[in-house]
């Protein structure tokens, strides 16, 4: 999809306001450079003061993006994209965030065990004066798990960085029976329709219908 403005891509300093190295994987995989700089915002957002989940992650993403932009440009390194995301997982109308020990992770893998839930990824992408948002969400349909099996995944120590306490390109996928949506979106970048915002912004005028609202 970007072949057509990877030449002007590759120009940018792109930035991600994270310091996943999943969604910095994701990004080179497509064939772009990015640099990691991990958000300071201190993600302390009332969840219950927005009207939708998408509304939450994507101002969530929003204030990672203008945090690490204006402590660049300070420090005399003005980016010329930055990328922030935030991913969160739903079950029953509640948001599931990172553990905040072992104990909290079993507990929200026991509730997510035989349970379909809602992982929504918001991203915004801000180059310059042009600032774009939007959300996706994909469900995800565990299997059984038992005790035991909790408690040794848990002993892997992936769950405690990961929204929901799993993830699912690691030990965690294999408790995923299916997937209703984009992969990516659980991994916590989506791919699609991040790329159909780079193309919209970067793309030569009036050659092609905007691709980021289809």
């Amino acid at each position: 999809m970007l072949q057509p403005v990877m030449h002007v891509l590759k120009r940018k300093n792109i930035i991600l306001a994270s310091g996943s190295p999943r969604r910095k994987e994701l990004i080179e995989n497509i064939g772009l450079k990015v640099g990691l700089c991990p958000s300071l915002f201190e993600e302390d957002l009332d969840p219950k003061s927005f009207n939708s989940f998408a509304a939450f992650v994507e101002e969530t993403a929003l204030q990672k993006v203008l945090e690490v932009e204006s402590r660049l440009i300070k420090q005399g390194q003005a980016p010329d994209i930055v990328i922030g995301a935030d991913t969160m997982v739903t079950l029953d109308g509640e948001l599931f965030g990172k553990p905040t020990s072992e104990a909290d992770a079993f507990q929200m893998l026991s509730r997510l065990s035989g349970q379909s839930h809602t992982v929504y990824t918001g991203v915004v992408v801000k180059a310059l004066d042009k600032v774009v948002k939007f959300t996706e969400h994909t469900n995800v349909i565990f299997g059984k798990m038992n005790e035991e099996q909790i408690k040794g995944y848990i002993a892997t120590g992936e769950p405690m960085d990961k929204a929901g306490g799993y993830g699912i390109q690691g030990c965690g996928g294999t408790f995923v029976e299916r997937v209703e949506g984009d992969y990516f979106t659980v991994v916590g970048l989506p791919l699609y329709r991040l790329c159909a915002v780079l193309y919209d912004m970067h793309r030569e005028p009036n050659l092609t219908d905007s691709l980021v609202n289809k």
